[in-house]
């Protein structure tokens, strides 16, 4: 009988070295499995992720972040359905758009939303313009204005800015130059008549004398500028990663709107936040210099991560119509409502 016993023993002591091998190396897979990578722009607007990064929210989570930078938001797009990068952080584009058409990336969560009385994207008109007439946006009717790419962002603002102002876009002439700092560039010396551009870059062009404000995107579009995606692939085999993901880039959101958008937020906490941000904006200046601008560039974050798929919806439609987007993409193959509060 106690041999019986014995025999028991053994074999449940085998069983458990067995069970804590396989959960050993199943732990291992699973650390080299969440080794991430996050396409990104330097903007403030993209702080969520820097700050979740910073704070440890993605280590919590038990996912090795790092950042691998763009110029624009297409390409982004291009190396998430690659898998070049993990994760994207950038505007709905067009081209994004046919990409999900095809099966490889999806919108999971929302990012940057327009919303009147916080300060958002601004409508600028460079100074040989202005001093020739252009003081507001309902006279940008014949005006050039600068993009990075055809079917960007951008592009898509524009559309809303002329519809809501009175006139057809093709009363705009569209320059695609490819990266935001080009487009500064032309904006300052005159090349373009007019630019649509995050704060922390507007605020410092106009306060400094090389443009004009016209006015705020959002009395012209209150819309869910960018949004958090991944490639389809990741929502199929790696779920748990994606979930963990946006728990930890949430956790960003809530810190940067409870700090960077409260006017009576504690000024060493904002202080603190801001030499955070820094590590990733406005890097080739001195901390005094870039510490305005990055908090004059904090624009409203999607609590939760939260997106608007009404609006999605309406800018799918748009690029559908404008033969920017293929007409056989649906809202299903777009965004992924799975992970987040839409509405």
């Amino acid at each position: 009988m106690f041999g019986f016993v014995n025999k028991l023993g053994k074999s449940a002591a085998m069983l458990a070295m067995v069970a804590a091998l396989g959960l050993s190396a199943m732990s291992e897979k699973a650390s080299a499995e969440d080794k991430i990578t996050v396409g990104a722009l330097r903007f403030t607007s993209h702080s969520a992720g820097f700050i979740a990064f910073e704070k440890g929210y993605f280590k919590e989570e038990g996912l090795d972040v790092e950042f691998s930078f763009f110029q624009a938001a297409q390409p982004i797009a291009v190396a998430t359905a690659s898998g070049d990068v993990d994760f994207g952080i950038a505007g709905i584009t067009g081209g994004f758009m046919n990409l999900a058409d095809k099966g490889a990336v999806r919108v999971v969560a929302g990012v940057l939303h327009e919303k009147k009385g916080v300060d958002g994207m601004m409508i600028l008109a460079s100074n040989k313009a202005h001093e020739a007439g252009l003081d507001s946006v309902e006279k940008m009717k014949g005006h050039s204005v600068a993009l990075t790419q055809v079917g960007s962002t951008f592009h898509y603002m524009s559309a809303r800015i002329a519809e809501k102002a009175g006139f057809p876009l093709d009363e705009l002439k569209l320059v695609p130059l490819q990266k935001v700092g080009a487009m500064i560039g032309a904006l300052k010396s005159g090349q373009v008549d007019t630019m649509i551009m995050v704060p922390h870059i507007a605020k410092p062009l106009v306060k400094g004398g090389n443009a004009h404000q016209l006015g705020w995107l959002y009395d012209y579009a209150e819309y869910q500028i960018s949004g958090l995606f991944t490639s389809t692939k990741n929502i199929e085999e790696r779920r748990d990663m994606v979930e963990r993901f946006v728990r930890a880039y949430a956790k960003g959101i809530a810190d940067f709107n409870r700090v960077m958008l409260d006017p009576n937020a504690d000024a060493a906490e904002k202080d603190e936040m801001t030499k955070l941000i820094h590590k990733y904006v406005y890097v080739d200046r001195p901390y005094e210099k870039a510490a305005p601008s990055i908090q004059a560039g904090a624009m409203n974050l999607n609590e939760g991560g939260a997106l608007d798929v009404t609006d999605v919806e309406k800018q799918m439609k748009w690029f559908q119509d404008a033969g920017l987007a293929s007409s056989s993409l649906t809202m299903e193959k777009l965004v992924d409502t799975t992970f987040v509060k839409t509405y």
